[in-house]
This record gives structure tokens, sequence and C-alpha cells, in this order.
């Protein structure tokens, strides 16, 4: 039997990543967001409130990057949700979190966690129902030690955190189960 909940974030699992900027003064602003997707094979989308200083850097330097976040960099990482730039001015500097500036865009590479898609502001939606940033992809870095044949990034290896909106809770993203296209397959004939 089921049961009506009425009206929750019901949606799981969601990523738990680092968007990342330059502030107008050079310094670094990181955001914990847990509300990303990619939206094309080379853009991603950020569902992130107007009012946040990294967005207010993205505004103004046009670029960021989207690190996904990892069992090992788990205080950092939830830190970046608690604190915010607004109040905080170095809170990048209290993360511990080391960083080099991206070869491709303007925006900083956070190299404590093992992904990061590099990218340039492609536009920026604002309705009465959704704030969104949408980047174009221009690199992704990562890792060797979680980069495999053909260089694929394997999941398994990169160890990432997941967002349980249920309970506020971070699981690990675990074993591999299947194959896409391959395991619906037997319905088809």
């Amino acid at each position: 039997m089921r049961k009506n909940l009425g009206i929750q974030p019901a949606l799981f699992p969601m990523p738990v990543v680092i968007v990342a900027a330059y502030g107008a003064d050079g310094n670094i602003c990181a955001m914990n967001a847990a509300w990303a997707q990619i939206c094309d094979m080379d853009k991603i989308a950020l569902f992130i409130d107007s009012d946040h200083k990294t967005t207010k850097n993205i505004m103004e330097t046009k670029a960021f990057t989207v690190s996904i976040a990892d069992v090992a960099n788990i205080e950092p990482a939830d830190f970046f949700g608690i604190a915010t730039g607004n109040k905080m001015p170095d809170k990048f500097e209290r993360s511990g979190c080391h960083a080099q500036k991206s070869e491709f865009v303007n925006a900083p590479i956070i190299t404590d966690f093992p992904v990061t898609i590099e990218c340039e502001l492609a536009e920026e939606i604002n309705t009465e129902n959704m704030h969104a940033i949408v980047g174009k992809i221009v690199n992704v870095s990562a890792d060797e030690n979680v980069v495999g044949e053909k260089d694929k990034i394997l999941p398994e290896k990169v160890n990432a955190l997941i967002f349980d909106q249920y309970r506020n809770g971070y699981y690990a993203v675990g074993e591999k189960v299947g194959q896409a296209w391959n395991a619906g397959k037997g319905l088809v004939k």
C-alpha cells in the first residue's frame, strides 16, 4: 500500500557539488549546492538563489566551476553549505581547501575535490518559479586516480557524496549494479 506524503522535494539522489567563482577582488567564493543538473551534453544548470555571494560573483566574472564533493572532503563540503560568503569574507580560507586558477575560464578549481567542471556563464534564468544559472562546459578536469580508459570518470573511484533531502543526510555513491542501455534489453524483444 502507498502512503500520501504531501508536498516534498522528493527527488533522490541529489549530487553534492561545490560551486566556485572569483569575486571582483580576486577572492574565491564557494558554496555547496545540491540542486544542480547536467542539462545538455555541454551545459549544466545550477538552481541557486540570486542573493548568494557565489551567484553574484558568477554574474560579475561570467565564469564558474562545479566540483563533485567526495566523502574524503565531507567536512569542507558541508561547511561550504553552512557558512555564507555574504557574512564571512574569509570563508574559503577557513575551509582549509586549496585552489588553482582554471586554464580555460576565469574561475578557481578547488583541487581537493576529485572532479571539476569548468564553465562559462551561458545564461541566467529568472522567472516567478525559478532562478537558475546555466553554464557552458568548457573543460572537465579530474584527479588522475579517478580517470579510467578513454578518459572516462570512474564513479566508484570518485566516492561522490549525494544529499538526502528527506532527512538532510549525506550518502556515498555505491557500486555499479547494471549497464545503461543494456539492462532493459530483454523487455524490448
